[in-house]
């Protein structure tokens, strides 16, 4: 891939990003309640995600999904299906602890596996993002070279600029810790019902 070519995409990686979505929501909230140490499971999670949706696409997932209204649907409502079960999980959590020092958090006993699981679940769990992978991904593709050595530049740029973004968000969401010791569970009830609202959009959006 030509320097200029990989230039062009890293911006469009970034644009992409830095776009508000259920993952940097789930990573917000996580770095407010578990700390941006035990975040970094989330954000694992989530890359990995990002890169099976990514190696889907270029294999040919994303068309598959394009062309079959029915394979679209099942994979919508699960996707939707899931946002809504981590919206109402995440309403009716208790309030974040403000972490002082002496105190342990609750929260910080949450299994990592748990919080990686969730990442993945929720990056994957939106099949739209399936076909916007498939849909932006070929303009930067050669036919002719290696599938491994592109999936590796592409799906490794984005993965590390998703990374960056993700600790930022959780890094950032401790310096709002004091106001959540009062507010936590408006906090919590304001994401859990971001997250429902995004599941119930999933359920009307279209393949094209």
């Amino acid at each position: 891939m030509a320097l200029e070519t990989w230039l062009i995409y890293l911006v469009a990686a970034i644009g992409l990003s830095l776009t508000p979505g259920p993952n940097g929501l789930l990573c917000l909230t996580h770095g407010v309640r578990f700390g941006l140490a035990r975040t970094v499971y989330t954000v694992l999670g989530g890359i990995l995600g990002f890169m099976g949706l990514i190696a889907l696409s270029m294999a040919g997932m994303g068309a598959l999904l394009a062309a079959s209204e029915q394979a679209f649907t099942v994979a919508k409502w699960l996707g939707a299906a899931y946002l809504v079960y981590l919206g109402i999980r995440t309403w009716r959590a208790p309030p974040p602890r403000v972490r002082l020092p002496g105190r342990t958090d609750a929260d910080g006993e949450t299994a990592a596996w748990r919080l990686f699981s969730q990442g993945f679940l929720v990056a994957t769990s939106n099949p739209k993002a399936l076909i916007f992978f498939a849909a932006f991904l070929p303009q930067f593709i050669d036919p002719e070279g290696s599938w491994l050595l592109q999936f590796a530049i592409l799906g490794g740029t984005f993965g590390i600029v998703e990374f960056v973004y993700e600790l930022v968000l959780a890094g950032t969401a401790q310096r709002i810790a004091p106001w959540l010791g009062a507010n936590g569970r408006t906090f919590n009830r304001l994401a859990g019902a971001t997250f429902v609202g995004i599941g119930g959009v999933l359920t009307t959006v279209s393949r094209t």
